[in-house]
C-alpha cells in the first residue's frame, strides 16, 4: 500500500520571494499613488518669478518710508479756562512770539480779582490803623517817660537837698523820709515806664513787620491773579507757524485743554516707522540717505522711540547737511537707512516666498528647468534688493521667488 506524506507546516524558500516580490509592488504602488499626488504640484514656468542667487556686495541697509515734520512743536494748552470772545490769527499762519491768538473771558476770575482787591484794600486800611494805634502809643510813651524823668530828677534833687539839711539837724526826720520815699518812688516808676516804652516800641516793630509781610503777600497774590487775567489772551509761545487751532467763537475751553500747536520751522526731521524685526539693529547715531531728483541728502537717527505699535516701532531722523529747497511739512519720503558696513555675501533676490516659508526652505530649480525641488536654507540680513544667504545655496543656482500659497504641502515641482 502507498503510504500517504503529511505536508509540511511553514513557509517553504519559494515562499519568500513570493512576499518580497509582492512588497515590492506594494511601494512601487504607494510611490505611483501618492507620491505623485501628494508631494508634487505641476505649474507653468510662465506664472512664476524665478531668480538667480549671485555672489556679490551686500549693502546692509534697509528702505523706510518717512514724513517731513518740523523739527519742534510747541503744544498750547489753556493756562486758564474761559469761553472765546476773539479769535485773532487762523490756522497755517506765520505768528511771532507773543502774539494774541485768541481772547477769552471769565466772569469767575473777574469776581475773584473784585474779592482780592477788596481784601488788600481791607489790609491796607489794618495796617493804617494799626500804626496809628502804635504811633499814638509811642507818642504817648515818650512823653510819660519824658516826665517821669523830670519828676525823678526833680525829686532826687529834693531828697539831697533834705539829706544834707537832715545831716545838719535842720529839718525833721520824717520830713527827710518823705523826701526819700517820694524820690525812690518816682525811680521806680521811671524804669517801669522805661521799660513798658521798650516793649511797646519792639511790639510795634514786630507787628508793623507782620503786617507788612502780610500786605506783601497780598499784593504779590493780587500781582497773580492779575497774571491769570493776562492769561485769557492766549499767546503764541514761540516763532513758527499755527499748526492747528481748535477753538471757535463762543466755545468753552476748560483750564489745561490743549487748543493748538506751534510748528517751528527753522529745520525740519523726518519722522519713520520700522518693521520690529529690526528693533535690535536700530540705535542712535546711525546714518540714512535721502534721495531726491537725482541728489542725495545725508540723516542721522536722531531718536529711536522705545513703543512698539502694530508691529513697528517710530524713529526721528534729521538733516547733517543740506537739505531739498522745496521741502514741506507732511512730504513723503523713501529713506535708505546704513545699519552696518557693506560686505561680500550670496545674494539672494527678495521675493514673496518669504510670506509662506519664513526664510526657512526655498524651492531649487534644477540645471535642465523642469523641476524646483525644495530645500532647506538658512537666511541672514536683508535689504530692500536681497537677502544673505548663509546656508543652503550656491551662486548660480536658480530659485522661486513667487508666493507658495498655490503649492500646499508639495515638496516638488514639475514646471512646463
Amino acid at each position: 500500500m502507498d503510504i500517504q506524506l503529511e505536508k509540511k507546516k511553514g513557509l517553504r524558500p519559494k515562499h519568500y520571494g513570493y512576499i518580497a516580490i509582492s512588497l515590492l509592488l506594494l511601494f512601487a504602488a504607494y510611490q505611483l499613488i501618492f507620491a505623485t499626488t501628494v508631494s508634487t504640484f505641476r505649474t507653468e514656468k510662465d506664472k512664476l518669478s524665478i531668480a538667480e542667487v549671485t555672489h556679490g556686495k551686500f549693502d546692509d541697509y534697509i528702505t523706510i518710508n518717512g514724513n517731513v515734520a518740523p523739527i519742534a512743536t510747541i503744544y498750547m494748552d489753556a493756562y486758564e479756562g474761559g469761553r472765546v470772545t476773539e479769535k485773532l490769527i487762523e490756522e497755517g499762519a506765520t505768528v511771532k512770539k507773543g502774539d494774541i491768538i485768541l481772547r477769552l473771558e471769565n466772569m469767575n476770575l473777574y469776581e475773584q480779582i473784585l474779592a482780592s482787591e477788596s481784601n488788600l484794600a481791607l489790609k491796607q486800611n489794618d495796617l493804617r490803623s494799626t500804626k496809628l494805634t502804635f504811633d499814638s502809643r509811642q507818642v504817648e510813651g515818650r512823653r510819660s517817660l519824658a516826665t517821669s524823668s523830670t519828676d525823678l530828677q526833680r525829686l532826687k534833687r529834693n531828697f539831697e537837698q533834705n539829706q544834707s539839711l537832715y545831716d545838719e539837724e535842720l529839718i525833721s526826720k520824717e520830713e527827710y523820709q518823705l523826701s526819700k520815699e517820694n524820690y525812690e518812688l518816682s525811680k521806680k516808676q521811671y524804669e517801669i515806664i522805661k521799660l513798658q516804652t521798650e516793649n511797646d516800641d519792639e511790639l510795634r516793630k514786630t507787628s508793623l513787620t507782620g503786617l507788612d509781610t502780610d500786605l506783601s503777600r497780598m499784593q504779590k497774590t493780587l500781582g497773580m491773579v492779575y497774571q491769570r487775567l493776562d492769561h485769557l489772551n492766549v499767546r503764541a509761545p514761540a516763532d513758527g507757524q499755527l499748526g492747528f487751532l481748535d477753538a471757535e467763537m463762543g466755545q468753552s475751553i476748560a483750564r489745561g485743554e490743549r487748543i493748538g500747536q506751534i510748528n517751528v520751522l527753522t529745520d525740519y526731521k523726518i519722522e519713520a516707522t520700522i518693521d520690529e524685526h529690526y528693533i535690535d539693529r536700530v540705535i542712535r547715531d546711525l546714518t540714512a540717505i535721502l534721495e531726491r531728483n537725482g541728489n542725495e541728502y545725508p540723516l542721522r537717527l536722531r531718536k529711536v522711540y522705545p513703543e512698539v505699535r502694530n508691529g513697528k516701532f517710530k524713529v526721528d531722523l534729521v538733516f547733517t547737511d543740506d537739505k531739498p529747497e522745496t521741502i514741506r511739512t507732511g512730504q513723503s519720503y523713501n529713506i535708505k537707512l546704513q545699519l552696518g558696513e557693506s560686505n561680500d555675501a550670496l545674494l539672494l533676490p527678495k521675493g514673496s516666498f518669504f510670506q509662506s516659508t519664513g526664510g526657512q526652505w526655498i524651492f531649487v530649480v534644477s540645471p535642465d528647468g523642469d523641476v524646483a525641488l525644495k530645500r532647506n536654507i538658512r537666511i541672514g540680513k536683508q535689504n530692500s534688493r536681497y537677502y544673505e544667504a548663509l546656508e543652503g545655496l550656491q551662486a548660480s543656482e536658480k530659485v522661486i521667488t513667487s508666493n507658495y500659497d498655490s503649492f500646499g504641502e508639495a515638496e516638488k515641482i514639475i514646471l512646463k
